[in-house]
This record gives C-alpha cells, sequence and structure tokens, in this order.
C-alpha cells in the first residue's frame, strides 16, 4: 500500500509542472492571432468621405480646370454688368426735364414738374392747407411740348454756361431752377429773375402749366368734395385765362364740357364753364387764322 501511496505521488509531481507549463503557453496564442486582426479596425467612413465629395464633379463629367472657370463666371458677370448698371442709370432718368419752384411765402409754396420727351410726367406741389405734398399725372399737350423743346433748344442749355440770374435779386417772387438731362449730360439753371428772353418764357411756361395743372386738382375737389366751391373756381380760371397765364387753353376743353354737365354743381358754374369753352374755341379759331 505504501507502494502504491509513493508512486502516485511521484506521478504527481511528474505530471504538475507539465500542466503548470501548458497553462503558461495557451494565454500566448491569444496575442498572436489578434496581432493580424489590429489593422482591421481602420475607420472606414473617413475613407469614403473624400470620395463622396468629388461625385458631383464626376456626375457632370466636367474636369477641374472646368470646375474653376465656373468659380470665376461670376467675375465675368460682373465685367459684363457694366454696361448694364450704366444702361441703369439711363433708365433712371425717367424725366428728363424738371422744373422746380420754390417761395415758403405762397399758398403753393412748392412745385415741382417733371415730364419725358413725349410731354407725360407728374407735378408735386405744396399747399398750405395741405400737410403732405400731393401729385398728380401730366400730360402736356403737342402745343406746349414744342414751345418747351424749342426754348432749351434756343439756350443752349446743356452745352452752355451762362449765368441767366440778373444783377436784380427777386427772391421775394420765388426762385426757379430748371434742370435738363440727356445723352448723359445734366445741367441746371437756378434764379429769379432775368434778362434773358429765352429763360424768362422757359420758366413763365412751366409756372402757366402749374397753374393749369393745379387748377385741375382744385376743381376736382369741388366737384366730388365742395360743390359749392365750383362758381369760385371757375371764375379763378377765368381770370388765369384773361392774363394769359395758362398753357394750353384748348386742352382744358374737354375737362370744361364734363364740368358743365356736372349736375352735382351749381348752375352758375356750370354756365360760367360754357361761356368759357366759347372763349376758348373762339379765340382757338382766331389763332388758327
Amino acid at each position: 500500500m505504501k507502494k502504491y501511496i509513493v508512486l502516485i505521488l511521484a506521478v504527481a509531481f511528474l505530471v504538475l509542472p507539465a500542466f503548470s507549463q501548458a497553462k503558461k503557453k495557451t494565454p500566448k496564442k491569444p496575442t498572436v492571432t489578434t496581432k493580424p486582426t489590429q489593422p482591421t479596425p481602420t475607420p472606414t467612413p473617413e475613407a469614403v468621405a473624400p470620395e463622396t465629395t468629388p461625385t458631383p464633379v464626376k456626375k457632370n463629367g466636367r474636369p477641374d480646370a472646368e470646375t474653376t472657370t465656373q468659380q470665376q463666371t461670376p467675375v465675368k458677370k460682373n465685367q459684363n454688368s457694366r454696361p448694364d448698371t450704366d444702361s441703369a442709370k439711363t433708365t433712371k432718368i425717367k424725366y428728363p426735364y424738371v422744373y422746380e419752384f420754390t417761395q415758403p411765402n405762397f399758398v403753393v409754396s412748392h412745385i415741382v414738374i417733371e415730364h419725358d420727351d413725349n410731354g407725360k410726367g407728374t407735378i408735386t406741389f405744396q399747399k398750405k392747407d395741405f400737410g403732405e405734398p400731393m401729385t398728380d399725372p401730366v400730360q402736356l399737350s403737342p402745343y406746349t411740348l414744342d414751345k418747351i423743346k424749342g426754348l432749351f433748344t434756343a439756350l443752349n442749355f446743356l452745352d452752355s454756361v451762362e449765368n441767366y440770374q440778373s444783377e436784380r435779386d427777386y427772391a421775394h417772387l420765388g426762385n426757379y431752377q430748371l434742370t435738363l438731362r440727356k445723352d448723359s449730360k445734366e445741367r441746371s439753371a437756378k434764379y429769379n429773375w432775368t434778362e434773358n428772353k429765352d429763360a424768362k418764357a422757359l420758366a413763365e411756361e412751366y409756372r402757366k402749366i402749374g397753374e393749369q395743372y393745379i387748377w385741375y386738382f382744385d376743381a376736382i375737389i369741388a366737384r366730388q368734395n365742395q360743390p359749392l366751391e365750383a362758381p369760385t373756381i371757375v371764375e379763378r380760371l377765368a381770370s388765369l385765362l384773361r392774363r394769359g397765364e395758362i398753357s394750353d387753353p384748348p386742352q382744358m376743353l374737354p375737362f370744361l364740357r364734363e364740368m358743365a354737365n356736372d349736375e352735382r354743381i351749381p348752375l352758375i358754374a356750370r354756365n360760367h364753364a360754357s361761356r368759357l369753352i366759347k372763349d376758348i374755341e373762339k379765340n382757338a379759331k382766331k389763332a388758327e387764322k
């Protein structure tokens, strides 16, 4: 029995070192297997990202040289747009003819008349009774427009450097400023009294236009809102016509005919408008002869 025990112990001493060495060798196997797997976890999305960014260019089939020209196209557009800006400046001059009158103490303290070569434009005026300036459309008759263009031509307005203001100063009667913008040229002249007959006639012609269209404005308000004021307004027109302070009286005939038939205003105003129509027609026939 003792012999068997001794043999078992001897075998145990021989087997234990071998078993311990086997345990020590087994952990080394995963370290060897993990070494080839370490390169695999490379971040694939980072490798794909640069490939996806140029794909739109590849889809369009345009090389890099063309993409650079695309980036330069806005510069070319700006260079080509310079003539457009010049043309825009010319198109901005909607009304090349401008007349301005200023006298703060007058009932109508400020008048601006603007129009184009066809006589179409606007009149803006400030009255003491109104808090804000009023603007109405303007359409000059061919007769009036021919006079204005003829006077500007007679003055050689754009190329002249003449100072139309005389030594006498009548600023209390109001200041005039005339502006003409044509063919990339612009000139303004300001005066209140002048010895130049053409410059004086030009300012007077615009003043008559202002009288005519401001009267239109007052007559329309009277017809719509203040019919009892119509007789006074018609009488004012008669006074302007007698003094020759209306630019083109025959141009007013259609409006006066409407007024003569407008039953909203008193009969005395309608009858007076009818008499003015006859007077204007008679004077027009005399002028034709």
